[in-house]
């Protein structure tokens, strides 16, 4: 197995813990994609991507269509996509994703984060080519022939796809991944072998990671603990083994 699949076993019981962050998440990317492209699911590729992830989440159907209607409400402030990057104790780099109405409180609140938890908030590109940013898909696998999908894949740029089961549902899960510029091409693949895709979205895959101790470890994990529950916080992602 690759990178990604050791990546994903190790964050797939920590991450977003939160139904409510969940939700909050997935409203800001659902109203940044309707005031970019508009709301029609058929002509707006992103909004229909952030649709399946909404019932992938069960998120309620009223709240996504109330996140629809948000975007177009003279009230609604514009959100705009900032990324922070720093360190956290014991040398682990810290990339922060966000979505804000204020980016002044936004990047107070970070810096703050690290400041109380021995960290330090660096400059941009200061720990960004330490991550790869991945594209991903998740699917249910059915009867799907694993061996041959992957080999059909390829020429769409896939790198990586494994097995994984969804425990609460009960299903075998497919999950893929490639080089982020590859999204648009790998989704339209997937709807023309009319796959039913779940989950797709973006990550940052730690090129290598740095093992701690526990001690060491539980003060990294309280920084990045206290920056996930920042309202305007969509993703962080570390460097951090385990």
């Amino acid at each position: 197995m690759g990178r990604a699949f050791e990546y994903r076993k190790a964050r797939k019981m920590k991450r977003w813990s939160s139904m409510a962050k969940v939700f909050t998440r997935i409203t800001k990317d659902i109203i940044m994609a309707v005031k970019e492209s508009g709301p029609s699911p058929d002509a707006n590729s992103r909004l229909k991507a952030l649709m399946q992830n909404a019932r992938d989440a069960n998120m309620p159907k009223e709240n996504v269509e109330r996140a629809i209607k948000r975007a177009h409400s003279k009230d609604q402030a514009d959100y705009k996509e900032m990324v922070y990057e720093g360190y956290a104790p014991h040398g682990i780099a810290v990339l922060v994703e966000t979505a804000t109405d204020n980016t002044t409180r936004t990047v107070g609140n970070v810096r703050s984060y690290f400041n109380k938890c021995n960290g330090s908030l660096s400059t941009s590109g200061s720990v960004e080519f330490l991550f790869d940013r991945k594209c991903f898909f998740k699917m249910e696998k059915g009867a799907l022939d694993l061996e041959e999908f992957e080999f059909e894949m390829i020429d769409f740029g896939v790198e990586e796809i494994f097995e994984e089961q969804d425990e609460e549902k009960g299903i075998d899960l497919i999950m893929i991944y490639a080089p982020f510029a590859e999204y648009g091409a790998i989704t339209k693949a997937l709807e023309e072998k009319n796959m039913d895709i779940l989950n797709s979205g973006f990550e940052r895959i730690p090129l290598d990671t740095k093992t701690l101790n526990e001690e060491q470890q539980a003060e990294v994990e309280k920084l990045i603990e206290k920056i996930e529950e920042d309202e305007d916080v969509q993703a962080v992602y570390h460097t951090m083994a385990g």
